[in-house]
């Protein structure tokens, strides 16, 4: 089963499509009260799913931040016994995956706590696949002398990364531009200590169906789709959606009230420099004129304006980058760099004055053309696969995005002006009024 899969894979290499976005997304509630999004693709035998909730580390308590990822690391360590089916350790699961050919796989992110699965379509196949991965999703055991290897592990990891400059840089950068907001939260060996059994237990018991969003690409029509969802759902508690009622809402993110600045000493080679703030929530309307304004400013590479700036004119760092982390709250916009301790100040300044000029002017109509080029030519790659196509629509569905949204993806960029752009980006960032974090070097 597993060579089958390879070949499969293998296959999905040659036969890709090059018009994925022409594909028809199709989107229906089902009784349990999940939502699904189902892009149809027969191209190869094979299906990708992932299945969302609402229950990522904004959700977290404050005081044991890295509870939804210890939930989903946990997932995959064992399985209760149900009925006739006996209860499975970690080694267990991973060989009835290996056996099957297939794979299941939990992740949690800052929004959201997602489950994965992918499977070749062989009716017998997918239903016994389709059947342990719902037994994983709602009955894992949370063995409790497994969580405490992975939490030493865990705690291990985190004090380790403190000795590294980027770590500083990033902890305090985060509590500058957050404040108190759940996305400023880190985990740490203290609150992974808080931590217990009952506590994932309870944070999974939150996990309901009918707020699952469900997002699937591949060879199965929608019949076999709502079959598929139907068996992945099957084991959670049942509940009549009218009584599902709302989560409560994560407070916003605050604007700056003023600059920050941090120069924090650390014995290394290389200063490491953020400067940002609170972004925009990935819903807002001006996503793609912020897109390719980031573009042109510091996300394109070698092509962006502070890479021309920074490091070719006066050599001060070998890259330098901007980007926006929009999500379902305001994410960050930041500037980063590395450079030597003596040239901060003026790499600071360099991307300081760079930024303002181009909030205050915008682009260029050839910068802004090159942009769509690169953006537009580029597009084709973000959808040649199922893996990237699934992406794709569970951005559309975790974002309430419309159905046709990557169809017409590319008309929508094309007709961004250089106007649109200034604007943009004018009424989102405040270069005035920013969090400069500078780590390295003596005081």
């Amino acid at each position: 089963m597993a060579a089958r899969a390879c070949l499969a894979f293998a296959g999905a290499l040659c036969l890709a499509h090059p018009a994925w976005a022409l594909l028809p997304i199709q989107h229906w509630t089902e009784p349990s009260g999940a939502r699904v999004w189902l892009v149809e693709s027969p191209a190869i035998p094979m299906v990708d799913v992932q299945v969302d909730f609402d229950a990522g580390a904004r959700r977290d308590p404050a005081a044991q931040a890295g509870l939804a990822s210890a939930v989903a690391a946990m997932s995959s360590k064992g399985v209760r016994a149900q009925g006739d089916e006996p209860a499975m350790d970690e080694n267990a699961l991973g060989e009835a995956w290996a056996d099957l050919g297939a794979s299941f796989e939990a992740a949690a992110d800052r929004d959201g706590l997602s489950f994965s699965l992918r499977s070749l379509t062989e009716p017998d196949l997918l239903d016994r696949a389709a059947r342990l991965a719902a037994r994983q999703l709602a009955q894992p055991s949370f063995p409790q002398d497994i969580w405490q290897r992975e939490r030493s592990r865990w705690a291990a990891a985190l004090k380790e990364s403190e000795t590294r400059p980027g770590t500083a840089a990033a902890k305090a950068f985060g509590s500058a531009v957050y404040g108190t907001h759940p996305y400023g939260q880190r985990t740490t060996p203290d609150t992974l200590g808080r931590i217990e059994i009952a506590d994932m237990q309870a944070y999974h018991g939150r996990v309901e169906t009918c707020r699952a969003r469900v997002s699937i690409v591949g060879a199965v029509t929608r019949p076999q789709a709502q079959a598929l969802v139907a068996t992945l759902l099957s084991q959670m508690p049942a509940r009549d959606p009218a009584t599902c009622q709302p989560l409560p809402p994560v407070p916003e993110v605050q604007a700056l009230a003023a600059p920050v600045q941090q120069d924090i000493p650390f014995a290394s080679a290389q200063a490491h420099v953020l400067i940002g703030q609170p972004g925009f929530a990935r819903r807002d309307p001006d996503f793609l004129a912020l897109l390719v304004g980031n573009h042109i400013l510091g996300g394109g590479g070698f092509t962006s304006i502070l890479t021309s700036e920074v490091r070719e004119k006066r050599g001060l760092s070998y890259s330098v980058y901007s980007q926006f982390s929009p999500g379902l709250n305001t994410g960050v916009f930041l500037v980063g760099l590395q450079t030597r301790p003596d040239q901060a100040a003026e790499a600071v300044k360099v991307s300081r004055d760079v930024l303002a000029r181009f909030v205050a002017q915008g682009p260029t109509e050839a910068q802004l053309k090159a942009a769509k080029d690169n953006l537009i030519g580029g597009f084709a790659l973000r959808i040649d696969s199922n893996r990237k196509l699934l992406a794709n629509v569970v951005n559309i569905a975790w974002n309430d995005l419309p159905l046709d949204y990557l169809e017409h993806w590319t008309d929508r960029v094309q007709a961004l002006t250089a106007a649109d752009v200034r604007a943009a980006m004018a009424r989102k960032l405040q270069p005035d009024r920013m969090v400069t974090v500078v780590v390295g070097g003596q005081p």
